[in-house]
């Protein structure tokens, strides 16, 4: 049972039963217990208040499924469906109180469940602004949200927490759902035929071709992963890669792949802070790494790319962003993704990159911007299905239940997201313009 503010002792059943006397099922039975009774109240009201905003649902058809087996069915019929079974009462209140970060928790905890979790995602953030569901009963827990996130920022110590906290969860357990090939962390760029490895595989090759990668080009990669793209650039490019990462168990594993492909003469994988790199290089590369910087250092960033890289050189930045339009998007930080998945982190907006960019001193402009985001709704749904298809290996090496529908939650958010466009995948070519 969830702890509610009242607390033992504090409730007045006689005076909620007054207040509630009227309303059909809510009568009070002296044989329960106050806090019982009070968290019951909750719950019905809870579920009330959602079933008046799922009301205005459009554009595809919702059937709720309550505890006691009532159907409920929201939206037009005729075209998408998605159902949702409720087994817990409580998953209402949570949602209610909790906005997005409730609904998340609730089915971690599993309240509640449905057949197209992606799917009913994207449909619940197109109706976004119908159900208000981050709405003024969730204030407090969009506050909670905020200040844990603040508290989380990536100075050099915060990032190296933050990026604990996700990516070492252990190469073991990343390789479950990656493809063998590049253990790529990112969108891939998909043509007709292309399985996930391919599709990973051509997603370096056009960073390589827009950045006229060749031998004698020093490359660094900020952000390198487990080396799938400095391994494919030096391989097929001929070219040296420093990349830097800020995570133990990415670099042990990506050393190992340098050394296994032959590639340890011109791939070197540093343990490094993007603050501490020294040097110049003719080329830098980043991918999906921007996100974690925290908008508070985006002008130190931008700053030090500038220093390190070459005059006339070029950078290629792909990162997941927000529209333009979208900057106080409930996606972009904090909420439950920051909670559980990656801690710190907050989506930038293309406009407000431009924005760093001359902050920081204007070295690097945006000379080419391709959006790349529809193919990351297929990637996504690529690593779900195998993530789901090894949920036995995934128990074995320590990952309970819970986990399970939190990491299946944050696959499917993501996968719901793109395919709603509420968030985009952008790769951005700079050019360093000043000696």
């Amino acid at each position: 049972m969830e702890r509610h503010p009242t607390g033992p002792g504090r409730a007045r059943p006689g005076a909620v039963g007054r207040a509630f006397a009227r309303i059909p099922g809510t009568e009070i039975q002296s044989a329960l217990p106050a806090r019982t009774t009070v968290m019951n109240l909750l719950e019905s009201l809870a579920q009330s208040l959602l079933c008046r905003a799922l009301a205005r649902w459009r554009g595809s058809q919702l059937v709720l499924e309550l505890p006691d087996g009532d159907r409920r069915r929201f939206g037009p019929a005729g075209g998408r469906e998605f159902g949702i079974t409720v087994h817990r009462r409580r998953a209402f209140l949570r949602i209610v109180q909790g906005g997005t970060t409730g609904a998340g928790e609730s089915y971690m905890d599993g309240d509640w469940s449905t057949d197209d979790l992606p799917g009913l995602i994207a449909a619940a953030l197109q109706n976004t602004a119908a159900m208000r569901l981050d709405g003024p009963l969730s204030l407090g827990q969009r506050v909670i949200d905020l200040a844990r996130h603040r508290r989380r920022a990536n100075s050099r110590a915060g990032s190296e927490k933050n990026i604990h906290a996700h990516y070492d969860l252990g190469n073991e357990f990343f390789r479950l759902f990656l493809d063998a090939d590049t253990l790529a962390y990112s969108c891939a760029i998909f043509e007709p035929g292309d399985d996930l490895a391919a599709g990973q595989s051509r997603k370096f090759e056009a960073i390589c071709q827009r950045l006229g990668l060749g031998p004698g080009d020093h490359v660094l990669e900020i952000g390198c992963g487990w080396g799938g793209f400095a391994i494919h650039a030096a391989r097929t490019r001929g070219c040296r890669v420093t990349g830097i990462t800020i995570s133990h168990e990415q670099q042990r594993l990506a050393r190992e792949r340098v050394e296994s492909a032959g590639l340890s003469g011109q791939i070197s994988i540093e343990y490094c802070d993007y603050r501490d790199v020294a040097g110049e290089f003719d080329h830098i590369v980043s991918i999906e790494m921007f996100e974690a910087v925290g908008k508070e250092y985006w002008d130190e960033f931008f700053a030090v790319c500038a220093r390190t890289l070459r005059p006339g050189g070029q950078m290629l930045m792909q990162t997941i962003a927000i529209p333009d339009s979208g900057r106080d998007n409930a996606l972009r930080a904090s909420g439950w993704i920051s909670k559980y998945i990656f801690p710190g982190g907050i989506l930038p907006a293309v406009a407000e990159i431009d924005e760093s960019l001359q902050r920081s001193g204007g070295d690097l402009s945006i000379e080419h911007e391709r959006e790349i985001g529809p193919h990351y709704v297929r990637t996504l749904l690529e690593w779900r299905e195998r993530f789901l298809a090894v949920l036995p290996q995934v128990r074995e090496i320590g990952f309970d239940d819970r986990f399970i529908r939190m990491w299946d939650f944050y696959l499917s958010s993501c996968a719901g997201a793109f395919e709603a466009r509420s968030i985009r995948d952008v790769q951005l070519l700079l050019q360093r313009t000043r000696a």
